[in-house]
Parts: C-alpha cells; structure tokens; sequence
C-alpha cells in the first residue's frame, strides 16, 4: 500500500473508489458532458470514459466559477465523480467542488499523476489530508 499527504486541508467526507488519471489540466465546465460524465475533448482520457463514481486525478484545474453549477448539476445527475485529486486545485476549484458537496485533495509532494495509476482503488481521506492506494 502506497500512502500520500497532502500539505493543504482536504474538503468533503472520506471516499473509496477506482482512480480515473488524467495527465493533464482538467476543466470541469469544457471537458466533461453533463448528462453522462464523459468526456468532451478528444485525447483526455481513453475513449469512453466515465467519471461518474470515480476519483478524478489530475494535474491541476482550469476553468472559471461555471465549474460549480455544473458540477453540482452532475451530483445531481448521479454522472458526478465521486472525488477530486490534484496536484493544484486553485480556488475555482475548491469552491466548485464545495458548492456540488464532493471531496476534494490537492497540494501533494510527488505528482499525483505519476504515482497514481489508472484504475488503481483508492481511499481518500480529506480529514486526514491522505489517500491510500492499494
């Protein structure tokens, strides 16, 4: 088991989940449809790929505050992911993911998206600034 902190304090309840790893910056509002969680822009992710359920892993997040309404449209939908990693959440962020009600950890030592991997079952716990990957 493989163990990262996080430097910030973490937002949202505790979660369990399989890692969904984008190696890139991450706009909610322009990369993902809405009604089903998958993504719009052709080579973020593998093709049909869902977030719905999943601890979304990125590098860091772009994008302005429509982040939060469409967010918690989605948790609202059921196609919302289950939680939000990277290495720099920024604002924005934070506040969309406090506005939709889903965990958020960002602000680690080592790149989340190299030591995370595709699939992987994590715990994340936003209390203790940790995830757990088995």
């Amino acid at each position: 088991m493989n163990k990262l902190k996080s430097s910030k304090p973490g937002l949202g309840a505790a979660v369990e989940g399989k890692a969904l790893v984008l190696k890139c910056a991450f706009s909610a509002r322009y990369d993902l449809d809405v009604k089903t969680g998958k993504f719009l822009r052709p080579g973020l992710a593998t093709e049909d790929a869902c977030v719905a359920g999943k601890i979304l892993i990125a590098d860091r997040a772009k994008g302005g505050v429509a982040s939060s309404w469409l967010l918690r449209e989605m948790v609202r939908l059921g196609t919302a992911p289950a939680a939000l990693v990277f290495n720099n959440a920024g604002p924005v962020m934070v506040q969309a993911a406090a506005f939709a009600g889903i965990s958020l950890l960002d602000g680690f030592e080592e790149d989340v998206t190299e030591v995370l991997t595709q699939d992987q079952q994590l715990w994340l716990d936003p209390a203790n600034r940790e995830i757990v990957a088995e």
